[in-house]
Formats: C-alpha cells, structure tokens, sequence
C-alpha cells in the first residue's frame, strides 16, 4: 500500500457524448531459462501531466500542522469545459505512474482509509476551485481492487463530492466474518479445477510430496535444485516458506488469469491458469515427478519471459506494489480473514487465528490489528442506505467472495463477469476480452451517464 494511497489518479475528463471511460492498461516490468519467450502486445500509453498539492499529513487533528506534497496526474484529452463530468481514478496501494501505465515510517499512523478520502475530498474541491470550467461538473470515482474499496466509501462518506462510484473488484465485506473465511481459497480451487482434468487434485496432493522430500537426508538440497531456487532450503522452516510463496502464486494466477497476454504481476500468457493446469494432469504420480510439475506450473508464472537464472521466494509480484505498506494497513485496520482446510480447497490447512495474526503484527509494526473497525466505519453489509454505486466482480476473482455479488437497491448494482479475473473490466480494452467484460463495460458506461445526466437536471432546477 503506498503512502496513505496519496497516489492517485484523476484519470479524465469526459463529455457525456464520449462512448466510454478511458481506462489504464495497468502494466509493470518484471523479470524472471525455461519457457518461451514473452511476446508483448502493443500497450495502450494514456497522456498525463504529473501535478502535486499539498496535503496535511493528518485531516482530523488541529495540533499538527504537518504537510506532504501529494501527487496526483491529470489526463484531459478529452475535456470541454462544457456540459463535461470528471472520472477520478482513486489510487491502489502501488505508484500510481505504474498503475496508469501498466513511505515515511514516521507517519505511518496515518496511513488509513480515512485520511486518503480525505485527501480525495481536499483534491477535489482545489481541482474545481482552480480548473476552469470544472465547478459545476460531475465527478464520478472509480477504482479497482483496494482502488475499488475506496471509490465505493467515498461515495458513501463525501456523497456531495461525487454523483456515484464504480467499485471493481472491491472487497468490501471481506472483513471480521462477514463472509466466510474459506471463500476465497474456494474460488481459487474452482478456478483451477476448472482450467485442467485433475489440477486442482494434482496441487493438493502436491504439498504432501514436498514434505515428504524435504524429511528425506538430501532433500532439502533436491528440493532447491529441481525447483531452481535462488536461495537453497537449509532448514524445515524454509519449507514452510516455501509452501506459502507456492500458494500465494496460485493465488496469483487465479487473480490475473487474463484472456491475453498480461503483464500487471507478471509476464504472463493468455488463460494462464489452464496453462499451468497442463502440468497437473496426473495427480497419481511419483513425489519427484510432482515437484517437477510444480516447477513447470510455476515457471510459467516467474519465467515466462524467459530471463529469469533462478526462482526468488522472496516475491511473488513486481516490487511496484508496495507491499510493505499494505502490510501496515492489513496489521490495523485492513484486517481481511482467510482461512483453507484441504478438503473443500486445494491448500494445506490453515485456521484463521487472530490472536497469532495480531501477534505477528505486534512483533513487525509494534501495532494490534482492529478487525472490526472497516464494518464500523463503513457500515458492513448495512449499506441500502447509499446510492449510486457499481460492484463489479470477476467469477474468477477470489476477491469477488468478498465482494457485493447481487443488487442491494436499484442503484446499488451488482454486477457479475463470467471469466472474468481482477478488475478485468477497467483494463484497456483487447480483441480477445470475452463477450462478457465488452457488455458490462457498456453497462457500467450506461449507469454512469445517467448519473451524470440527473446531475445537470439538479443543476438546472437549482438556477
């Protein structure tokens, strides 16, 4: 998560006449000599100048009086001064220039969600105070992922701001047991038991395999040379490790199992699950074998560039995401359960304990988690009372399990994308995006030109 997600996106400005909202193809550079190699397909770069305003470090306080230069990008091909509405693109919890094309620990106490909106609110109102034209214009938020999150709740707190939201891939409720917390590892399996015979079966009976291999005398070496490890296994904690930077990769995929060539984790090919799954057709194998497969399932994630020497356990995403952020805000208020049993999934078992989570957290940010406050303060599942909001989820997204899947009100909608993965509707469109995404972005398009258009008859009867 970046600096209080300061870094946002005012992504553009819009007349209503315009057929859709510009959307970034949200790319990174990544690396990672076993596959072939990564064949890019030409990117959509969006035009944008780089701007800053200056923020209080702390929006609820009077006895600091503490500023940061907050960025912010402004793409305005396609702005009139008049009759026009504004989308505003509310950051994620990476560098929003990587975002768009593809932090001070003193302050961290105020890296929360409710200082970005207000940073949201305080950008606002400047950029109609001092963009002519843009006074009496609609804004729109919208957002992907924890972007996402944010766009809903500020519509739900600063509703005077901006006339609706379009929440993509938003895990609103995925917090203190609003929904199960085996959910998401559910639709993770789902994603791979559907993608190749026997895939889902063949990773779980895969962990097992490991285990057995790393208790043997030279296992632990074999492991680290037939999975081609940067940094060889030494100890059995390292194969616990080892375990989890494995299953944060599946993880991985089922998010970013895009119908093209992507480049947003990783370099990855088109359906890149059912790529992988093609190493999982026999679950019924020798334990070296399964590692083997493992390995090509795998280096189709890290290597399909074809540059990489070795597997880093380290990373399972390009370092523009800014983890160690997100971190921070998951060890106090961001606190989203998880939890697998192996029997309904395809992962080890593991229990959602809170008191070894809040632990963990103590131990690295010297912070105890409060689990329960996102449901206090945004309302959990009591939101009928809000308007204009699109829940966007992917069936292919494990996010979407804790995301708004059904309409709450005729102006809380829900939408739901058969194959479609993490926030695939707000990247830039493709000639091989399923019937699927090309329908609800013109829903969501439809949505959000109404939204504009009750705007300027409010308008009109208030002159």
């Amino acid at each position: 998560m970046g600096r209080r997600s300061l870094l946002l996106l005012l992504l553009a400005f819009l007349t209503p006449g315009a057929s859709s909202p510009v959307s970034p193809s949200l790319r990174a550079p990544s690396s990672l000599p076993w596959s072939t190699s990564f064949r890019s397909r030409p990117t959509i770069t969006l035009k944008y100048s780089i701007r800053y305003i200056q923020q209080k470090v702390d929006h609820f306080g009077f006895n600091i009086d503490r500023t940061f230069k907050q960025r912010y990008l402004i793409a305005d091909n396609y702005w009139k001064e008049d009759g026009g509405s504004i989308l505003f693109y509310t950051g994620n919890e990476g560098d929003i220039i990587w975002f768009c094309n593809n932090t001070d620990s003193r302050h961290l106490n105020f890296l929360t969600t409710e200082q970005a909106l207000a940073d949201f609110a305080k950008l606002i109102k400047y950029l109609k105070r001092t963009i002519p034209g843009a006074r009496n214009q609609p804004v729109i938020a919208l957002g992907g992922s924890y972007g996402g999150m944010l766009a809903a709740w500020f519509r739900m707190k600063y509703p005077h701001l901006v006339v609706g939201a379009l929440a993509s891939s938003a895990p609103i409720w995925q917090f203190n047991n609003l929904v199960p917390c085996d959910t998401f590892m559910k639709i993770v399996t789902t994603d791979f038991g559907r993608s190749g015979p026997n895939c889902s079966e063949s990773i779980r009976r895969s962990w097992d395999a490991i285990s057995r291999l790393a208790k043997k005398g030279p296992g632990l070496r074999w492991l680290s040379e037939a999975l081609h490890l940067c940094t060889p296994l030494t100890k059995w904690q390292d194969v616990q490790h080892l375990k989890d930077w494995i299953s944060e990769t599946w993880v991985n995929l089922a998010m970013v199992d895009y119908p093209y060539e992507s480049n947003f984790l990783q370099p990855l090919p088109a359906w890149p699950v059912k790529v992988v799954c093609r190493y999982f057709k026999y679950y019924n194998v020798p334990d070296t074998l399964m590692v083997q497969n493992v390995f090509q399932a795998l280096n189709v994630y890290y290597n399909y560039s074809g540059q990489a020497k070795c597997l880093n356990v380290s990373e399972t995403a390009t370092s523009s995401l800014g983890v160690l952020g997100w971190s921070y805000q998951a060890c106090t208020e961001m606190v989203m359960p998880t939890c697998s049993d192996g029997v309904d999934d395809m992962f080890e078992p593991h229990s959602w304990n809170m008191k070894e989570y809040s632990d963990d957290c103590f131990k690295q940010w010297g912070v105890r988690p409060r689990p329960s406050w996102i449901p206090t303060m945004y309302g959990g599942k009591n939101i009928s009372s809000h308007t204009n909001i699109i829940f966007s989820n992917g069936e292919l997204d494990p996010w979407s399990g804790g995301g708004v899947t059904k309409d709450i009100t005729d102006t809380l909608l829900a939408i739901v994308i058969p194959n479609g993965a993490h926030h695939l509707d707000l990247r830039a469109s493709n000639a091989l995006d399923p019937v699927s995404v090309q329908l609800t972005r013109a829903l969501e398009v439809k949505y959000m030109k109404q939204w504009i258009s009750d705007f300027y008859v409010r308008l009109r009867k208030m002159n």
